[in-house]
């Protein structure tokens, strides 16, 4: 595994050679900010759900995540800042951890950009595990967690406010799911290259 300051470039190359040995390429938006702006639907489906598990167990209300009368307003604390990296780290961690192999792999790297973190590989990888590789932050993170804190009695404004960030930051990963789910057959395998992501059935 490589540690690289942006996601490789889309190759020219590999691309004729994938397509060329029988991999299709999916359909899907070639740029960050058109996926995320595809995703804005489903963005709202991951905050709805999210916020139903936190009112299991607690009240929620706009002002929990810092809206009131006057507008939003938040403080930003060094214990924030630090929550909010550990956020990021560990919802990169968990995508990284379900590739195989990733540890001895020359074919994945993560890093991170302005706009985040990321983890990209080139490993060829079956529909069912990279559908897991792709839905593991959201499933850990934003339903699984607030159960477990709920349950606890553990769940915060603080805690509820990066578990519903990650909700929307996950909604380009769950359309990356939908994307898969309705494009690539079963029993098929995955791979990527650059910001494109190709099917073979094997």
């Amino acid at each position: 595994m490589k540690i690289v300051s942006r996601i490789p470039a889309t190759g020219k190359q590999r691309h004729e050679e994938l397509t060329g040995d029988g991999w299709v390429a999916l359909k899907e938006p070639q740029r960050l900010m058109t996926a995320v702006a595809v995703s804005i639907q489903l963005m709202v489906l991951n905050v709805l759900l999210t916020v139903g598990i936190f009112s299991l167990f607690r009240p929620v209300s706009p002002s929990d995540f810092g809206f009131g009368q006057d507008g939003f307003s938040r403080t930003v604390s060094l214990e924030a800042v630090v929550g909010l990296s550990l956020l990021l780290i560990v919802h990169e961690m968990l995508h990284l951890v379900m590739i195989p192999g990733f540890a001895s792999s020359d074919r994945t790297c993560a890093g991170i950009t302005y706009a985040g973190g990321f983890v990209y590989t080139e490993e060829e990888i079956p529909k069912a595990r990279y559908l897991l590789v792709t839905a593991l932050p959201f499933v850990i993170i934003s339903v699984l967690l607030p159960l477990v804190l709920g349950n606890a009695g553990l769940l915060t404004a603080g805690s509820m406010a990066l578990i519903l960030f990650n909700s929307m930051a996950s909604s380009v990963d769950v359309l990356s799911m939908f994307l898969i789910l309705t494009q690539a057959s079963a029993g098929s395998r995955l791979t990527g290259n650059g910001t494109r992501t190709y099917w073979k059935q094997m």
